[in-house]
């Protein structure tokens, strides 16, 4: 197995898609493809989409209940290219809800929590993950933490990656994911910056400001930091400079779901090929995130998909 990716808070995604969707309103779905319930979390998703690109993961995390058993039995249905390994833990995993109206152009998502995780799981987690690591060469940690996981101990997962000589990949917010950027722990940052545009205590409002958050995370440690800017571009910087990608196209808001995996996704992908072009990578990533959007929810990209955005996205130089 190549990549191991971490997703220590799981969900069952539950994506619907309603046309002209009104609070307090009485809505019902016609088509039954229209509704879709699969395994979630950003590592779970980053696996899947490896899966149609043909690399195999391994997935880890924390499951719970019977919500838990029925990701873990989907994940499997979906793909024999994804390897579970996940600790079950006695409170039920989350589940997730977006309602995706492509007639107003918006995703309305509802979040869970998730389980309360004991000390007794956070230890079995990590014997597992020992063993895990030793067979991967990429580690991606994305996602939201589940109660009871404290920040040090996201940062002990990442600090064994990287003294192991593994490249990690990580797309998130939180404590404890600029922890572990501050720590200079993170071979690729990539913050969800969807909901709230907060960086490392800083709200970012113009183009400067997404320069200089980048370069200052590559200065903290990382090889490259991708900066979601709009809807349609992406800030990258390297310790070689700062570039911004941009869609040549508009990307309607409604068709965005599962973007950011796919750009992690293809970013791992390149960076498996050749560990020093990272600027390549964040290409590759972002080609990956267009082929996604043409798709009404989240969808197995294949390699030939991404090829055929590859030209579909501007590189300017901004640094």
């Amino acid at each position: 197995m190549k990549v191991l990716t971490v997703t220590l808070n799981p969900a069952l995604d539950r994506e619907v898609v309603v046309n002209n969707f009104q609070i307090n309103e009485l809505h019902r779905i016609n088509n039954q493809k229209y509704s879709v319930m699969e395994p979630g979390g950003k590592g779970i998703n980053v696996s899947l989409i490896l899966s149609g690109l043909g690399l195999p993961s391994i997935a880890m995390g924390f499951l719970g209940g019977f919500i838990g058993s029925i990701v873990e039995q989907k994940l499997r249905m979906l793909s024999d290219l994804v390897t579970t390994n996940f600790v079950f833990v006695d409170e039920e995993t989350r589940e997730n809800l977006a309602i995706i109206d492509p007639s107003n152009d918006t995703i309305t998502e509802i979040n869970s929590l998730g389980p309360n995780i004991d000390e007794k799981s956070l230890k079995q987690f990590m014997r597992r993950f020992d063993i895990s690591l030793k067979r991967a060469e990429c580690m991606v940690f994305s996602g939201s933490i589940p109660p009871g996981v404290p920040a040090d101990y996201c940062m002990e997962l990442v600090k064994k990656a990287k003294d192991s000589g593994k490249m990690v990949i990580s797309e998130s917010t939180g404590d404890h994911f600029e922890l572990a950027v501050k720590n200079g722990l993170l071979t690729v940052v990539k913050p969800d910056l969807r909901s709230k545009k907060e960086y490392m205590g800083e709200t970012l409002k113009s183009l400067e400001d997404y320069v200089k958050a980048a370069e200052e995370t590559v200065k903290m440690g990382s090889k490259m930091a991708i900066l979601s800017y709009e809807i349609e571009g992406d800030v990258v910087a390297t310790s070689e400079g700062v570039w911004l990608l941009k869609a040549k196209e508009h990307i309607e808001r409604s068709h965005l779901l599962g973007t950011g995996d796919s750009f992690v996704a293809g970013v791992v992908y390149r960076l498996l090929k050749n560990r020093k072009d990272l600027l390549e990578a964040a290409k590759w990533g972002m080609a990956a995130a267009i082929a996604e959007t043409k798709f009404i929810g989240k969808e197995f990209i294949s390699i030939e998909d991404v090829e055929m955005c590859t030209e579909s996205f501007e590189l300017s130089r901004l640094r």
